[in-house]
């Protein structure tokens, strides 16, 4: 993949990321600009969804569980703990990944998605060849972060 399709790509994914969460979380936010991140990845809670297809990588959504839960309890009206917070976290992170994938698989991009996996504890991901870090923070909620590892 030459470096001009690469960066489309990635603007796809930006793109798809943003239009993802505006429909699928129903709570105001502000969009940090996204950065490109040169270190290995460490996290205490995330969603970890894997790409496949024209682009190959992972998707990863990394917060507070206390984030996580409000955003679960503003889109459910209830609190969320303990296995259904786990639950809940790893099907937010599938909704806005299959948001993602419609959003650029319209453009003529194939792209797959695979299930959601929950990282839960100090966690360090490395091994991508490349890094973007798209912060969202939530009003009267909290911080998600969303990373595009790309290999």
């Amino acid at each position: 993949m030459t470096t001009e399709q690469r960066s489309s790509v990635v603007t796809k994914l930006l793109n798809g990321t943003l239009s993802s969460i505006k429909s699928v979380i129903p709570i105001d936010y502000q969009i940090e600009k996204p950065k490109m991140v040169k270190e290995d990845l460490q996290l205490f809670y995330g969603v970890l969804i894997g790409i496949t297809g024209d682009i190959r990588g992972n998707l990863v959504f990394t917060g507070q569980q206390s984030t996580f839960g409000s955003i679960g309890e503003k889109m459910f009206g209830m609190p969320l703990e303990g296995e259904m917070l786990l639950s809940f976290s790893g099907e937010l992170g599938n909704m806005i990944a299959g948001g993602i994938s419609t959003s650029i698989s319209q453009d003529g991009t194939d792209i797959n998605i695979t299930s959601p996996t929950i990282m839960q504890g100090n966690t360090v991901l490395h091994g991508h060849k490349q890094a973007l870090k798209l912060t969202v923070n939530f009003e009267s909620v909290g911080t998600m972060n969303t990373y595009l590892l790309i290999d």
